[in-house]
C-alpha cells in the first residue's frame, strides 16, 4: 500500500527555518545584582563625579577586579574588594560583571 503524505492543517504555523535576527543576537548581559562580581570600567568611571572626588591616580585593583556588590540603592552598588581596602559607592553605569 502506498503512503500519502499528511496533510498540515491550515491553522498550524509552519517552523521558520531561517531565524530572526533577534533570536541569533547574543543574550543580553545579566543585570548587576548583590553578589555578582565586577570590576570598574576605566572609560565610565575616569571624568565622573566619583574620580573628581578620589585620588587623582585610581588604584589597578579596581579596573582588574574582582569586587563583589554588598548591597544596592538606586542607581549606586557598595563595593568590597579582596584586599585590606574600605567599601566603596560606585555608579551601576561604571561597573561591568567580570
Amino acid at each position: 500500500m502506498a503512503e500519502t503524505p499528511t496533510a498540515t492543517p491550515a491553522n498550524t504555523p509552519i517552523p521558520n527555518e531561517n531565524p530572526s535576527p533577534a533570536a541569533s543576537a547574543p543574550a543580553a548581559p545579566a543585570p548587576l545584582k548583590k553578589g555578582s562580581l565586577v570590576r570598574v570600567s576605566q572609560a565610565a568611571y575616569l571624568g565622573s563625579t566619583e574620580a573628581a572626588a578620589s585620588d587623582p591616580t585610581p588604584p589597578n585593583y579596581i579596573f582588574e577586579g574582582p569586587g563583589e556588590i554588598l548591597a544596592l540603592k538606586g542607581d549606586y552598588a557598595q563595593l568590597r574588594w579582596r584586599r585590606p581596602v574600605p567599601d566603596v559607592w560606585l555608579r551601576l553605569d561604571q561597573l561591568e560583571a567580570c
